[in-house]
């Protein structure tokens, strides 16, 4: 396999010091944001356990209620006030990132179907050609979760698209729920055309 050449990737024009995050959810235009706050963290890796130093990773996602901040969405009135919907962040040397936010509700397609609770995930890193997009959702019963994106993915690779609780990551009074992005090889994070 060839390496791809510069000219071809996203990078390697990130600066070494990202220092514009905006990865803080819970707030917004002096507000605070409804529902559960949470800290979304985990870490970007490449094959073998790698970490990836200075990847930027942007989240879009709805409120505590299933609304998202965009007014395409049905229910764009009943957004919470306090909850901007969209960040950025960077991870750290150890390949590490973290989004204060809240836990997502539901949001309801057009038609009705309510989908699972989940938040959006763009990466972009230095040595991609393009950049990658995934979804990761929250329940509690992971199996029985019922969701179109969920049904695009082959079985045995949904659980990957799953945020864990995990005690020991908890932060600043919030609790913590991990998602890995792990960038190729054998369990690669689903990825998503845009």
């Amino acid at each position: 396999m060839s390496t791809p050449s510069p000219y071809s990737t996203i990078g390697p024009f990130f600066p070494f010091e990202f220092v514009d995050d905006c990865n803080d959810l819970t707030k917004f235009a002096g507000r605070k944001a409804r529902g559960q706050h949470i800290l979304l963290t985990g870490r970007v890796l490449e094959e073998g356990g790698v970490p990836t130093a200075n990847t930027i990773l942007e989240i879009w996602q709805p409120d505590a209620n299933g609304v998202f901040r965009h007014p395409l969405d049905p229910r764009f009135q009943e957004v919470d006030p306090g909850f901007f919907g969209w960040g950025r962040a960077r991870t750290d040397r150890d390949g590490w990132y973290r989004f204060p936010t809240v836990l997502p509700g539901r949001p309801r397609e057009a038609g009705g179907r309510l989908r699972c609770a989940h938040a959006n995930l763009m990466i972009l890193a230095i040595g991609l050609t393009r950049r990658l997009v995934t979804t990761v959702f929250f329940s509690d019963a992971p199996d029985s979760a019922d969701d179109p994106v969920l049904e695009s993915v082959p079985h045995a690779a949904r659980r990957r698209l799953f945020a864990a609780r995990e005690p020991a990551l908890d932060a600043d009074g919030f609790p913590a729920y991990r998602f890995d992005v792990i960038l190729r090889g054998q369990q690669e994070t689903p990825f998503f055309l845009d």
